[in-house]
């Protein structure tokens, strides 16, 4: 299988994981308590933001697989290699920093502050290997503190969530 087929192989076993997540959350929203004997409106209710996302990612998830359906019919290599494997760097890589960061961070320190820990240490960790030291340090520390401000502020002046 050329390196063609081993993207469309990720891509669909990557979509349908993307098409499970989103539904699974959509699934979720759709049990949430609505409110309604308080006069909540639709889009009020707790569940609306988060199945609005969950559709999102399951038609995301939709288009990555039908990009790997192109891709493998396009790729009628002879012969086959090994697959691509399930788990490689990249994902354990990110179902570690968010398990330390979800797991346990949140809680123990300022949210503000486990949240720009988190986006730096991601984007230095994913950033192009290429690219020099110095500023990968400086782009994944700007990235880590903005991300973390933004949302800080956002979910605590607009919406009016208290963060951990």
């Amino acid at each position: 299988m050329s390196e063609g087929g081993k993207t469309a192989r990720s891509d669909l076993w990557g979509g349908a994981g993307w098409v499970v997540f989103g539904l699974a959350i959509v699934a979720g929203s759709v049990r949430m308590d609505r409110f309604e004997s308080m006069g909540a409106q639709l889009y009020t209710m707790p569940g609306f933001v988060p199945g609005m996302i969950g559709g999102l990612i399951a038609l995301l998830g939709v288009v990555l697989m039908l990009r790997g359906w192109v891709r493998r019919a396009e790729d009628r290599a002879p012969h086959a290699e090994p697959a691509e494997p399930l788990l490689n760097r990249r994902i354990v890589s990110t179902m570690a920093l968010t398990l330390v960061y979800a797991g346990l961070l949140i809680g123990r320190a300022p949210f503000w502050l486990v949240t720009a820990l988190f986006v730096a240490a991601f984007v230095a960790v994913f950033i192009p290997g290429e690219t020099p030291p110095a500023r990968r340090a400086t782009v994944a520390v700007l990235a880590g503190v903005l991300t973390s401000a933004v949302v800080t502020v956002v979910f605590q002046q607009v919406f009016l969530v208290r963060l951990p």
